[in-house]
């Protein structure tokens, strides 16, 4: 297999994208695809909607050796499952008791995630049929190894594992407890899961109700709360073909197109959080990848700001020429380093935008540019992100058309915390639909 350097993933989102096409064989099948929470249930999200799958979850918890969490000493999960990796427990000098301690904790964590992501739901039936056990990469094995087997004792005729990301030695480890075993990588320095990708954020358990919510309600292209018809679409910028999701709620009078940042795309779940915010608030929603796929393994490419700007600025045209969209008013959303792009699209001579909102963003990529921005800006950053803060504080006096700085406090970078990517989304949407009336 052929392997670039570290990381090979943007977020969790891409990771899943790139395993559902690995997995495409298997559509036929029917299977079932179960994520282990959290952290694999965004990567299984994106499997099952590709491959047409019910979604649900297989609840296993980690045991980790005490002096050192993230280190797994062994697995528990439903109907009473239980792994314990004796080589682990014994190089960490963990006794029967310490062991003890540490699964009673777990076993209590785990009876209330079970009430916490499936309420009132039943599990999906399993027997007699292919399930796909999704994770977000394999270290250890234990946890994977408590999974397989809870699926097996439900009944499953055939048990595929399927992770983004693995050690070498990772079939070895995990012989027979599953009939096929995929991983898209398999790098020969292997020390945690997370040095694989660019987003290792912490899945929270909103992240991963809201999953299994929208994949109830027939996946994500149903919105009920904003009744938006959602399009796949190619936008033409240059020789290249740009995929984006067009989300239109009925009656919109305002479109906004999202500037992700740097290693994300169209996938992003923090983008797509807002976009569903805007869509229930009537608003329409272009999230699309700035660089095609062949582009984006161009480091150099990727922190081009005027060349991102240049597709945001292409991305719009090409949009308002399509029919009965002439008349839309345009917010550009930006962020990290999307946020530079989408105000230096903002400040081009006629540029439709009307109003742009920064989310953790390095304003300071476009200064020579934003004297010329014309358009109300809203320039969003955590509390605890305290140089990019202070970049956007100098930013702000030098826009053209003025704004407001909004800080979040206690929010990171990536506005991970409890509440913070929330309060992003209802500010975005107040900040839109007060300025985006049709043009």
């Amino acid at each position: 297999m052929h392997h670039t350097d570290p990381p090979f993933f943007a977020d969790r989102d891409e990771a899943g994208r790139r395993l559902a096409e690995r997995l495409a064989g298997l559509r036929e099948l029917r299977p079932v695809v179960l994520g282990l929470p959290r952290g694999g249930v965004p990567v299984a999200a994106r499997v099952a909607e590709a491959l047409g799958a019910p979604l649900d979850i297989c609840l296993v918890r980690k045991l980790g050796v005490p002096s050192r969490p993230e280190l797994g000493m062994g697995a528990i999960g439903e109907d009473g499952v239980r792994v314990i990796n004796d080589p682990v427990v014994r190089r960490a000098g963990v006794t029967r008791a310490e062991v003890a301690a540490v699964e009673e904790r777990e076993r209590a964590v785990l009876a209330g995630r079970a009430d916490r992501y499936r309420g009132e739901r039943p599990p999906e039936p399993l027997a007699g049929r292919t399930v796909i056990v999704v994770d977000d990469g394999v270290a250890t094995g234990s946890t994977a190894r408590a999974a397989c087997r809870i699926v097996r004792a439900r009944g499953a005729g055939r048990v595929v594992l399927a992770v983004p990301v693995a050690p070498p030695e990772w079939t070895d480890r995990l012989a027979g407890e599953a009939d096929e075993l995929i991983a898209l990588e398999t790098p020969a320095e292997f020390a945690a899961v997370g040095q694989f990708y660019t987003d290792f954020t912490q899945t929270g358990d909103d992240e991963v109700v809201a999953a299994l919510r929208r994949a109830a309600a027939g996946g994500p292209e149903r919105d009920p709360g904003g009744g938006a018809v959602r399009t796949e679409v190619l936008i033409p910028a240059g020789a290249a073909r740009l995929a984006g999701t067009l989300a239109l709620p009925p009656g919109a009078s305002g479109v906004v197109l999202f500037a992700h940042g740097t290693g994300s795309g169209r996938f992003s779940p923090r983008n797509r959080a807002v976009a569903d915010g805007l869509n229930r608030a009537g608003l329409g929603t272009l999230l699309f990848d700035l660089l095609s796929e062949a582009e984006a393994a161009d480091r150099a490419l990727v922190f081009d700001v005027a060349t991102l700007a240049d597709r945001l600025t292409e991305a719009t045209r090409w949009l308002l020429a399509r029919p009965g969209l002439g008349s839309l008013a345009v917010g550009y959303f930006g962020a990290s380093t999307g946020a530079a792009a989408a105000l230096r699209a903002a400040a081009e001579p006629g540029s439709p935008c009307a109003a742009v909102v920064s989310r953790g963003g390095r304003p300071d990529l476009a200064a020579d540019r934003l004297a010329a921005v014309r358009a109300p800006t809203l320039l969003v950053v955590g509390g605890a992100d305290p140089e990019v803060l202070d970049l956007n504080r100098r930013a702000l006096a030098r826009l053209g058309g003025g704004g407001r700085l909004l800080v979040v406090e206690g929010a990171g970078h990536l506005f991970a915390e409890p509440g913070a990517l929330e309060r992003v989304a209802r500010a975005a949407e107040e900040w839109f639909t007060a300025r985006l009336a049709p043009r």
